[in-house]
């Protein structure tokens, strides 16, 4: 009696199986034109020793990245910024080891490979959940910005509840103030920063963050689930020079003012939002990172990368909690701004 569920093929196999078996004669015929010649030859183990160097390399500067000083051209700060794209070295590594039919080099490459995926691979999933209470947004709109209006109605488009906006110029603060102003009722502009709140705002004032001039402040948002601190900064730009390497001196120092400023806060619930011109692996910025939750970290979708906004490198945007849980936390689609903004979704609320 014929079988429904079997095709019968002209040499007797069954469809399935039939194909199954091409596929293993591929990846046995593509097994065998790479690994041709590796049986019985003793050189395996003594070609690419220059690709396994490298390979330990690379690992020790991912696992010691804390330990590479700043005292020329503050190099350890820079390895940090983009420390997530050394990954792309490891299946450069691979391929060559494999061309060198290298033994050693493969094995030497798994190193790289496990301390990367420690460092990184948690950042691979989605780890937003579908909670909170609270919707926040920063962005860094670029002082010459081509379509400051459009950008403004972007980020309210959002849906976020408080917006804080970076590198406002005072010729295009009535531009945003105007298209923001039908979305939230309250907003507040100090120096080059702004936050726009559809809570009521209350205790703003600017934050010294030793710069001469004003590019920090805080206010207080009493929310439905009730009052946070929301801080709003942007730190000085950092630059890569050939004859000074990345020169930082100025944004470390502000780093440290706005952690001072942090750490005195009275209220238990903090959210700093803003451009801090540095990513949450670099050290400089340890005065507010070692007491703030990165959002992206704790339950971002994706890298979050936020600059610059063409080819998107680092997160230099950050949405940073403190006694605050953070739900979810995404990048918004570009503006006219060199910076893409980003979003995060928070719980106010943590005792239920």
């Amino acid at each position: 009696m014929a079988q429904a569920y079997m095709t019968e093929t002209d040499n007797g196999g069954s469809g399935p199986e039939h194909r199954g078996a091409r596929l293993r004669r591929l990846m046995s015929r593509l097994a065998n034109r790479l690994f041709a010649g590796w049986r019985g030859d003793p050189r395996i183990w003594r070609r690419g020793l220059f690709v396994t160097a490298i390979a330990l390399l690379l690992a020790l500067i991912m696992l010691l990245h804390a330990q590479i000083p700043n005292a020329v051209g503050n190099l350890g700060s820079l390895i940090e910024t983009f420390l997530p794209w050394l990954g792309l070295l490891i299946p450069v590594l691979l391929l060559i080891g494999l061309l060198r039919k290298s033994a050693t080099a493969l094995i030497a490459v798994i190193l790289p490979s496990a301390v990367w995926l420690n460092l990184f691979g948690g950042l691979l999933s989605d780890k937003a959940g579908s909670g909170g209470d609270l919707t926040v947004a920063t962005h860094n709109v670029n002082a010459d910005n081509p379509d400051p209006s459009g950008t403004a109605r972007d980020v309210a488009a959002s849906g976020a509840d408080v917006v804080a906006l970076e590198e406002l110029t005072a010729s295009e603060v009535p531009v945003y103030e105007k298209a923001l102003t039908s979305t939230y009722k309250y907003h507040s502009v100090q120096g080059t920063v702004g936050l726009w709140s559809k809570y009521p705002m209350t205790g703003v004032r600017a934050v010294d963050i030793k710069l001469g001039w004003t590019r920090a402040m805080r206010a207080t948002v009493t929310t439905p689930a009730g009052q946070v601190a929301v801080y709003v900064a942007h730190l000085p730009s950092v630059r890569v020079k050939l004859e000074a390497g990345f020169t930082a001196r100025q944004r470390d120092k502000s780093a440290d003012a706005l952690g001072e400023a942090i750490d005195d806060e009275k209220l238990p619930r903090k959210i700093l939002l803003g451009d801090l011109n540095g990513t949450m692996n670099d050290r400089s910025l340890n005065a507010v990172t070692a007491q703030m939750r990165s959002t992206q970290g704790a339950a971002g979708s994706g890298w979050g990368f936020s600059w610059p906004a063409s080819f998107p490198m680092a997160r230099i945007d950050q949405i940073m909690v403190d006694g605050v849980e953070p739900e979810s936390s995404w990048t918004l689609p570009q503006t006219g701004s060199d910076h893409l903004p980003v979003a995060a979704r928070v719980k106010l609320d943590t005792s239920s």
